[in-house]
């Protein structure tokens, strides 16, 4: 008989997703490996959530079900999962996506095929190059982190060896880029990575969700967390570090807009531009202003370095002419 494959935990941060949530389920459940355990935190969701969450963990004993009386973030749900875990390794997938069936299947395959301690796949409904597939070092690994090629910059679409996120948990401080954080700290102690381009992922680009929401002070966290991963790689990984300059840029700029276009108080709007604007200063580099994959936020970027009053001023000037010819 052939010898049972160690158990895999799932985990799963569940937070106002009732439209979604039986297709993230379904597909969970489908997997062609089987020794699986489904761990669902559900972070104070104000829908049916939870309850359908409940309904499924009734149907299939493979699923727990933990509920957090008031919302936490996904760091918190995703380490409450960690410290629940029974299994000999780790897979995070957010509960509004949806999966191929063999992803658990193939991930380990190629993990310890290539002896890794982390595999990764390709994944649709996000900007992802990809590439062939292969095997990096670590320092390899993180100059792809850097790059965001071939593998993404979040934790779904993985295979983790469990103490690697036992030792290397989400840091609940930060709200914003922190899954950055989390795979920074993972592929540091990580020996090997293994990757296939499969889009094994099915990613949902959801209007309502963070990413599409304003600016506060929980996604302004993101700096910190920039300011953090660039200060260790330019002395560990100074081959990567223009890479996550680059990345600290991109988001400065993307922050910016959101700030912009949320019609904030004016006093405020001053104030997260000013804080933006010293860290792209921080950060900017030619090397990383070049790596910019997109025109306009190479140009967003050298205007946040000019100062706030040269970004609003042109910022609000593009939105006027992009009302006119919406006319």
């Amino acid at each position: 008989m052939e010898k049972e494959k160690p158990m895999i935990s799932v985990i799963v941060p569940v937070y106002n997703v009732e439209a979604w949530i039986g297709r993230c389920l379904d597909s969970i459940l489908a997997q062609t490996y089987r020794n699986i355990e489904v761990i669902l935190v559900n972070d104070a969701s104000s829908d049916g959530s939870g309850r359908i969450c409940e309904k499924y963990a009734e149907l299939d004993g493979r699923i727990q079900v933990v509920h957090f009386p008031k919302n936490r973030g996904p760091s918190a749900a995703r380490n409450e999962g960690i410290r629940m875990a029974d299994g000999a390794f780790a897979s995070f997938i957010d509960s509004d996506d949806y999966v191929e069936p063999d992803l658990l299947e193939k991930l380990y395959g190629i993990l310890c095929e290539h002896e890794a301690d982390l595999s990764a796949c390709g994944a649709d409904g996000i900007r992802l190059k990809g590439g062939p597939p292969g095997t990096f070092s670590r320092s390899e690994a993180v100059c792809c982190l850097a790059r965001g090629i071939p593998f993404n910059h979040v934790p779904w679409g993985k295979l983790y060896a469990m103490e690697l996120v036992k030792k290397h948990p989400f840091d609940e401080r930060y709200f914003y880029s922190e899954d950055l954080l989390f795979l920074y700290q993972i592929l540091k102690s990580a020996e090997r990575v293994a990757y296939l381009p499969d889009r094994l992922y099915h990613y949902v680009n959801r209007e309502g969700s963070q990413v599409h929401s304003g600016v506060d002070e929980r996604k302004c966290t993101a700096l910190l967390v920039h300011d953090r991963i660039c200060r260790d790689a330019s002395v560990h990984y100074p081959e990567a570090l223009s890479g996550f300059q680059q990345i600290a840029l991109d988001t400065n700029t993307r922050l910016a807009m959101l700030a912009v276009e949320a019609d904030m108080p004016a006093g405020e709007l001053s104030g997260y531009l000013k804080r933006l604007c010293q860290n792209t200063r921080r950060h900017f580099s030619r090397r990383a202003l070049m790596l910019c994959r997109e025109r306009k936020v190479r140009a967003a970027a050298l205007l946040l370095y000019a100062g706030k009053t040269v970004f609003l001023g042109t910022a609000v000037a593009y939105r006027q002419i992009k009302r006119w010819k919406g006319r």
